[in-house]
């Protein structure tokens, strides 16, 4: 049988990666710094390898995962144009970056503690995407 808590946690995983990717999207070509702009490619590169994983698990249970909030994506989108019209520094990109990566590590955090009983391959995957998330905001506080 099919744990509901397994595919819960993976949809969770697959709106975070989408809403990740689409973030940092939303900002490369406002980046200045070289540097900064790799680092930010590198990581859309790393979450969309992580979303081809991710499509392969949720293929195992016949799932076609779970899209972000429009609500969330219309509040970033809002919050990031409105803050880089008033400052369109790397540091702000940094800042907003760093609220997101924040914003992913507490949901998908929640969800691992929500969902416990989802299978050692959900939970892992969870945790693989948290790790990134934690990593990205590390590496940004340079540009802070």
């Amino acid at each position: 049988m099919i744990e509901p808590d397994t595919i819960k946690l993976l949809r969770e995983c697959d709106a975070g990666i989408k809403m990740g990717t689409a973030s940092i999207a939303d900002v490369l070509d406002k980046v200045n710094d070289a540097k900064l702009k790799e680092m930010l490619e590198n990581c859309k590169d790393q979450h969309q390898n992580l979303q081809k994983e991710l499509e392969s698990l949720l293929e195992e249970f016949h799932d076609d995962g779970k899209e972000p909030n429009p609500m969330a994506q219309g509040m970033f989108w809002i919050k990031t144009n409105v803050k880089l019209a008033m400052n369109d520094s790397d540091a702000t990109i940094a800042e907003l970056m760093t609220d997101g990566c924040d914003m992913g590590v507490k949901s998908l955090s929640r969800y691992l503690n929500q969902y416990q009983a989802a299978d050692h391959k959900a939970k892992t995957f969870a945790k693989k995407l948290i790790k990134l998330e934690e990593d990205l905001c590390q590496d940004l506080r340079t540009y802070l």
